[in-house]
């Protein structure tokens, strides 16, 4: 595993692939970024999952990929950072949805793995419970919005 990583949402998979994407571009933008600058890109095995309910395995770019497994370490968290999030929930604002345990499991994997600097999604839900975690926790890697480019993100200029 790379010194430095990005745990990559399934949204930021959904919109590295559809190319009629809204987000197709940033998302190449980061991909070609954190490849380029020695990141790791890390997809979790519960990404993968949620990825195959509508797409399948073989879409992925896996040979650009480090498949990471939940495990106990990451359970562990999770039921620390689910435990915050139900106690908040009424301070979240969700739209459109419940609180998916997905997010927090996949914030812990982030958490526990040393080298992940950066979570990478277009999932403002997520963003909000991530927002509860760090208001009440200390994650030690932060949220990247797909929603924002790269550049603006690490603030680089556009030189394309």
């Amino acid at each position: 595993m790379s010194n430095k990583s990005i745990l990559c949402d399934t949204s930021f998979f959904i919109r590295l692939l559809d190319k009629n994407s809204d987000l197709h571009s940033n998302a190449k933008g980061y991909f070609k970024y954190f490849t380029e600058n020695d990141y790791g890109l890390l997809i979790s095995t519960i990404a993968i999952a949620e990825y195959c309910v509508g797409g399948d395995i073989s879409e992925l770019p896996l040979k650009n990929l480090q498949i990471l497994p939940f495990n106990l370490d990451h359970a562990k968290r999770t039921g620390e950072f689910a435990r915050i999030i139900f106690q908040n929930k009424g301070t979240l604002n969700l739209n459109s949805r419940n609180i998916i345990p997905n997010d927090t499991k996949l914030f812990s994997q982030a958490d526990c793995e040393k080298s992940v600097e950066f979570y990478l999604s277009s999932d403002a839900e997520s963003f909000k419970i991530y927002n509860i975690l760090r208001q009440k926790t200390n994650p030690k890697f932060q949220f990247i919005d797909l929603r924002v480019p790269y550049n603006e993100t690490f603030g680089l200029l556009d030189l394309e």
